[in-house]
């Protein structure tokens, strides 16, 4: 029998991942990270690779997903602000970047930042 996971998030950095890890496995939920010995040996990385994925077995992807809509740390103004969505004014919005172009690819830090908002999908500056 083959298992089927769901990749639940990726970060950028493997120490950032590992609070989730800790409390989804504290939980009862098997996780498992792609990519994580490779970005401990090369962090720079990351970004050519999408960085550290975090994933759980199917039928654990709801309870997990509800954890990380717990502890997940949503995006902030300048101000230390909730960004709030102009379209339905939720205030759970992630940092997004587009990465589109073999520009930004190799140089990921020269896109401006951009938020997704969690709740109706719209991406803002």
């Amino acid at each position: 029998m083959t298992d089927k996971f769901y990749h639940v998030a990726s970060f950028e950095y493997v120490a950032d991942v590992q609070i989730l890890k800790g409390k989804l496995e504290s939980e009862g939920i098997p996780v498992f990270l792609r990519d994580e010995n490779t970005l401990n040996s090369d962090p720079l990385i990351s970004n050519a690779i999408g960085g550290v994925k975090l994933l759980v077995y199917a039928q654990d992807k709801e309870r997990a997903l509800e954890i990380y809509n717990e502890v997940r740390a949503y995006a902030l103004d300048d101000f230390g602000n909730p960004v709030t969505c102009p379209n339905c004014k939720a205030r759970k919005s992630e940092v997004y970047y587009n990465r589109k172009g073999i520009f930004y690819k190799l140089f990921p830090f020269f896109e401006k930042r951009k938020y997704k908002c969690l709740n109706c999908g719209m991406i803002t500056r």
